[in-house]
Order: C-alpha cells, then structure tokens, then sequence
C-alpha cells in the first residue's frame, strides 16, 4: 500500500466526520449499550460510546462505511474515551485493551474493504486518542491550586496500554486528539514513542489541538504557536486543531501553524458553534464554503470535520478538495544530499 506521507504529497486527504453524532441517529437505549453481556453491569452504561464496539459493532461498522462512502481517506476508531482513566466513569478499567483492539479491528475490516475495491484510493485508519477527563497542567480544585487528579506518570501508563491495543488491532495512524492540556498530550506522545522503541517500528502519528475559545489560546493557556513549539520535538506526521470552533473561527490559528510547520497541517472543525440546544447548525454547504478558505490560502494537508458533522459533511468537503492542491511540504525525515 502507498505510504501516506507519499499520498499527502500529491492531495489533500479527507478525514471522516463525528461519529457520536452518528451513534445519536441510532437512539441506542440502556439496553443497546449493555447488550447481553453487560446487562448486569452495576453502572449506568448509555452514553460509553466506545462500549459499542463490543455491543453494537454492526453500527460502528456502519458509521466508517458511510463516512468512506462520503470520500474519506481516513477513518477514526471508535476509541475517543479509551484509556482507564476515563473508562473509570463505567467501572470498566479492564476492558480498555479490548475496547480498541476491536475498534481498530472493525474499522480496518471496513478499510480493507473499500482499499480493495479501489487500490488506487487506498483508505486508512487513525487509532484515536482523546484527551482523557482528567488535566495534568491544572487543577480541579480552585481552594488548592496545587493538586493535580493525574500525573504525567498515570497519563503515560494509560495510554501506553491505549496505544499498544490499537496498533495490535490493526491502526495505521496513531491519532492524539482534541488536545486542551498539552501536557496529557506530551504523555501521550511520550507512551507511543515508548510502543515503537519497543516494538522496532515506525508509526505515523497526528497531533491535533483545541483551540478553546476568543482568546486564541487552548485550555491550559497556549497560543497555536506555543502549542506548535511544544510537540515539534516528536517526528509527527501533521498537527492542527480540531474541535471547539467552526471552520471560519480556525482560519487564523490554521495559518499560524501552516506558516511555522515543517509538519502536515490538519484541521477537522466543527459544524459550526453550537446553538442555544447544544446542537449544531451548519449544513455541508456552508462549512465546505468556510473550508474553501483553507485551500484557496493552500494552509492544510488533511481536512474533516469533529461535532455535528455527519457524511453528508464529509463529502460536500472531499468533493471541495480534489479541486486544490494541497500544501507544500518538507518533510523532516527527509535528509538533504
């Protein structure tokens, strides 16, 4: 299979769209995320979206064929929650090597299926890391500023047995996202620069930040280019931003990293900010139409969408992006003659 960062040299590559706005479509009750398995668990279970890949992985299936149906080159697995720190809201810390091992395995299953089909489009799978509901930069407690819910330590560990499921189920890309602490992001980094020391292997890895309001800056207080400077010592394959703002309100942090990066640049927006419902609004036209800025201004490599985005999404954004070449690259592995 061509190698992506070959591919990334000759077009802009499409990420899918949400997937828990897909799972919202289904309705899934109490009694869906349980299954028969888990019908005794002693925990409320709706809403452990990543449980669904043991309970309901006909649908996570379903949700991947879609979103590659719709253009997607690359595909997330349904592993956003996937550490035993957050599965520690279910009770479920022991079932996290198996929740992304599967994950991996249905949607390189769905990958491989669409790859064979047209060889010429190979599609990929990015093992998705999310930010886990514990920050180490900051502390919970406003009468103690000095605690801190989780160490580097307990972050690194977590997510090592995170990272080490997804490769074993078949991830092609390692995806570290929604990042508002950049210090979870950095045991994150530092987890899987640990699984490929021991492994012997070279994996892609993309690195994904949230810009989290006006300010320009993410949760623990970085500007785009501060956050930039601090993962650029890891060889990644992109960064960018995705999350917590619409297309329009990411075009100026999208070309700060673009200017100062020797990395892929990536962005997945939201459909916009949500409304007084917690919902998103924009339809695929008016977030393609945002998007177009990205590519005329040739500031990204890998373009999806994150909240509210659905296949629909995806393609009125792949259709937009075959029409633009994407930006140029140099990658830092290359070594000069």
């Amino acid at each position: 299979m061509e190698k992506i960062e070959d591919i990334l040299q000759k077009r802009i590559l499409v990420l899918d769209g949400a997937m828990g706005t897909m799972l919202q479509r289904y309705k899934f009750t109490e009694a869906d995320f349980r299954g028969d398995r888990f019908k005794d668990w002693p925990q409320d279970l709706q809403g452990n979206n990543d449980l669904l890949s043991l309970t309901q992985p006909k649908a996570i299936a379903e949700v991947h064929r879609k979103y590659f149906e719709a253009g997607a080159d690359i595909v997330e697995t349904n592993t956003f929650s996937g550490t035993t720190i957050a599965m520690a809201d279910y009770g479920m810390e022991g079932l996290v090597y198996e929740l992304n091992y599967e994950s991996a395995k249905i949607a390189k299953q769905v990958a491989e299926e669409f790859t064979a089909k047209e060889p010429n489009k190979p599609r990929f799978v990015a093992g998705s890391i999310g930010p886990t509901n514990k920050t180490a930069s900051m502390s919970p407690d406003v009468n103690d500023p000095g605690y801190r819910a989780v160490s580097f330590d307990e972050l690194r560990k977590a997510y090592k047995q995170q990272v080490e499921a997804l490769l074993d189920g078949g991830s092609d890309i390692l995806l570290v996202e929604t990042i508002f602490d950049t210090l979870n992001a950095k045991a994150a980094l530092f987890a899987i620069e640990e699984v490929k020391d021991q492994r012997n292997i070279e994996v892609p890895i993309m690195v994904s930040g949230t810009i989290t309001d006006a300010s320009g800056r993410t949760l623990s207080g970085q500007t785009a280019e501060a956050f930039l400077i601090s993962v650029s010592h890891i060889p990644i394959l992109s960064v960018g931003f995705n999350c917590a703002l619409g297309a329009k309100q990411l075009t100026p942090h999208l070309e700060v990293i673009s200017a100062k990066s020797e990395f892929a640049t990536s962005a997945h927006p939201n459909a916009g900010l949500p409304n007084a419902f917690g919902e998103y609004d924009e339809t695929p036209e008016q977030m393609a139409a945002q998007i177009k800025e990205y590519v005329e201004k040739g500031l990204v490599n890998i373009v999806g969408g994150c909240c509210g985005t659905t296949p629909e999404h995806i393609k009125a954004i792949a259709d937009l992006v075959k029409q633009y070449s994407p930006r140029k690259l140099k990658f830092e592995h290359e070594e000069s003659v």
